[in-house]
C-alpha cells in the first residue's frame, strides 16, 4: 500500500482526526505519530522526513499539520499532489484551524478523506467532486421531493373538498329527513364515471353545529379512501387532520435553483366553476460565454371543473408562438379540433369532463441548444483577478424576453472555501450571505426594469471559485406564447365565464 494514514494534528503530536487506510493498532498508528514531532529539526526546509520504514509528508496549517504517512516505495510527487488536496479539504470544512473546530468537524473530514484516498491509492477526484460527494446532493432526490410534495398538496386539497361535500350532503340529508343520496364521481379513467348505492340506514334528523357524531350513515363505494363500514365522521375528521399534516409537511422548496415552483397548498381565491392553469417548467444550462448547452422548456396545460353543468365545454387556445413548439393533446382530445382551430375537446361530445380535479388536456416542449434567443433571462459573470490574491467579478442580468415579468429573482454565487473576505461595491436589489454562497436578490425584473449588475470582490479567490451559477424567480407570465381566449359550451357555443392561472419557474438554471 502507498498511503498508510491521513492526519489532522497538533504540533506535538496529538491526533485530531485520523484516517487509516491499512490494517494496524491504535498502538501503532500513535507511536509512529508520537514519533513525528522527534523528527522535526529546526532549518528544514522540506516537507518531509523518513525513517527506515516510513516517510512522513506534512504540511502547516496555523497551529496544525496536515500529516500523510507513506510508504517509502511510493511517489514522492504523487505524495504532495494528495498532499495539497488533503490541506486544501480541511480549511473547506472547518471556518477556523483550531483544535475545537477540526474535533467539531470530524466525521465530515473522515468522509471527505475516505472520497480521497481508498485501500490506500488515492482517487482521481478534485475538490469540487470531493464537496459534492459529501453533500451526496442529487438532483433526481430533488424531483422527487418535489413531485412528492406536489402530489401530497393535491391529495390534501381534494380530501378537504371531498370533506365538504359530505358536509353539504349530511345537511340537505337531514332537511329532507331521508339518508344522504349517493353522487356521480369519477374514477382513475380519465372521463369515466360510476353510480354507487346507498345503504339504507336512516340518518338522524337533527345535527348538531359541529361536525363531531357517533352516529353512522351509508356506506359509499364511489371515494374508496377508507375501509368498508368505517364511521362517517371519522372519515371526515381523518380527512381533515391528514391534509393538514400533508399541507404541513408539504412546505415550499427553497429557491436554490434545484427546486422548484410547486403548487400552493390553498385554491386560488378567484377561482371560478371552470379554472385553467397553465404551468411551465424550464432545465437549461449556460456556458460563461452566455453559449446555450441546453434548453428544455415543458408545459401543461390543466383544466378543473367545479360545476357539473359545465362539464361539456370547448377550451379555445391562440398560439402565438413562431418556435419549433411541439404540442400533444390528451388522447381523449380531438387532436383535428385543435389542430385546425385550437379547441380542445373531448372526442366524445357527449361524455363531460370530469369534476373536481386537475386534467391535463395540452403539454408543450421546447428544446435546443447554441440558440442564445432562447433563454428568458440571461446571466453574465466576469470574474479578474486582482491584487493580494484576489477577484473582482462583475455581475450582470438582462431580460431577454420582454413580455416576461419574473419575481423574486435570486442568483447563488458560489464564494472560495476557507477564510476568505467578501466587499460588495455595487448591487441592485439586495445581497446575503450564507456559509459559501453569495445570494443576490431582485425583486422583480421586467420590460421596465430589465437589467443591473452587482460588483465585489473576495480576497483570496481564483475566477473558477465563482461558477456554477444557479438562478431562480417566480412568475406568472408564461414563456411560450400560448394563450386561452374564450371558453364555450359544446353544445351551442355559449361563452362560459373561467378564470385561470400561470406559473413559469426553473428546475434547473445554471451559468457553468
Amino acid at each position: 500500500m502507498v498511503l498508510i494514514a491521513a492526519t489532522v494534528c497538533t504540533k506535538s503530536g496529538k491526533a485530531l482526526v485520523s484516517r487509516q487506510f491499512v490494517e494496524m493498532t491504535k498502538a501503532r498508528i500513535e507511536g509512529l505519530l508520537a514519533a513525528f514531532p522527534k523528527l522535526m529539526t529546526g532549518g528544514r526546509q522540506h516537507t518531509f522526513v523518513e525513517t527506515e520504514s516510513v516517510r512522513y509528508v506534512y504540511q502547516p496549517l496555523d497551529k496544525l499539520y496536515m500529516l500523510l504517512i507513506t510508504t517509502k516505495a511510493s511517489n514522492i510527487l504523487e505524495d504532495l499532489e494528495t498532499l495539497r488536496l488533503f490541506s486544501r479539504v480541511v480549511p473547506e470544512y472547518c471556518t477556523q484551524l483550531t483544535e475545537a473546530e477540526v474535533l467539531n468537524q470530524a466525521f465530515n473530514l473522515l468522509f471527505a478523506f475516505d472520497e480521497i484516498v481508498a485501500l490506500g491509492y488515492r482517487e482521481s477526484v478534485n475538490l469540487a467532486q470531493v464537496r459534492s460527494f459529501v453533500e451526496m446532493d442529487s438532483h433526481e432526490e430533488k424531483i422527487y421531493q418535489a413531485v412528492r410534495q406536489t402530489q401530497e398538496r393535491e391529495a390534501a386539497n381534494r380530501m378537504r373538498e371531498r370533506a365538504k361535500e359530505l358536509q353539504r350532503e349530511r345537511l340537505e340529508a337531514a332537511k329532507r329527513g331521508q339518508p344522504p343520496r349517493s353522487q356521480m364521481s369519477y374514477g382513475s379513467g380519465f372521463g369515466s364515471s360510476s353510480m354507487s348505492s346507498p345503504s339504507a340506514e336512516v340518518v338522524p334528523e337533527k345535527l348538531p353545529p359541529t361536525p363531531a357524531r357517533d352516529t353512522r350513515p351509508a356506506t359509499r363505494s364511489a371515494m374508496k379512501l377508507g375501509s368498508r363500514g368505517t364511521d362517517a365522521e371519522s372519515f371526515v375528521s381523518r380527512l381533515r387532520s391528514e391534509g393538514d399534516v400533508a399541507a404541513a409537511s408539504a412546505s415550499p422548496a427553497v429557491n436554490t435553483g434545484s427546486t422548484a415552483g410547486a403548487r400552493t397548498d390553498q385554491p386560488a381565491v378567484n377561482q371560478k366553476d371552470v379554472h385553467l392553469r397553465f404551468e411551465e417548467r424550464l432545465n437549461l444550462v449556460a456556458g460563461r460565454d452566455g453559449d446555450i448547452q441546453n434548453f428544455e422548456l415543458s408545459g401543461l396545460l390543466t383544466l378543473r371543473i367545479t360545476n357539473e353543468q359545465f362539464g361539456r365545454i370547448h377550451v379555445h387556445v391562440d398560439n402565438k408562438d413562431t418556435r419549433s413548439l411541439q404540442l400533444q393533446t390528451h388522447p381523449n382530445v380531438d387532436k383535428e379540433a385543435f389542430r385546425s382551430q385550437g379547441v380542445i375537446g373531448l372526442k366524445q361530445t357527449q361524455r363531460p369532463f370530469p369534476l373536481h380535479s386537475d386534467v391535463g388536456v395540452l403539454k408543450w416542449r421546447l428544446t435546443g441548444a447554441n440558440d442564445d434567443k432562447l433563454a428568458p433571462f440571461s446571466v453574465n459573470c466576469w470574474p479578474s483577478e486582482g491584487a493580494s490574491g484576489g477577484c473582482d467579478v462583475n455581475i450582470e442580468y438582462e431580460l431577454e424576453q420582454e413580455h416576461l415579468t419574473l419575481t423574486d429573482v435570486n442568483i447563488n454565487i458560489p464564494l472560495p472555501s476557507g477564510n476568505t473576505q467578501v466587499v460588495v461595491h455595487q448591487w441592485e436589489g439586495s445581497y446575503t450571505q450564507k456559509g459559501r454562497s453569495l445570494i443576490w436578490s431582485i425583486p422583480i425584473v421586467n420590460a421596465q426594469q430589465k437589467s443591473g449588475s452587482l460588483e465585489f470582490t473576495v480576497t483570496p479567490a481564483i475566477p473558477n471559485d465563482f461558477f456554477p451559477l444557479t438562478v431562480s424567480w417566480v412568475s406568472e407570465t408564461s414563456l411560450a406564447l400560448l394563450t386561452a381566449t374564450k371558453v364555450t359550451q359544446a353544445e351551442d357555443g355559449t361563452p362560459v365565464d373561467y378564470s385561470q392561472e400561470i406559473s413559469f419557474h426553473p428546475d434547473k438554471y445554471e451559468i457553468v
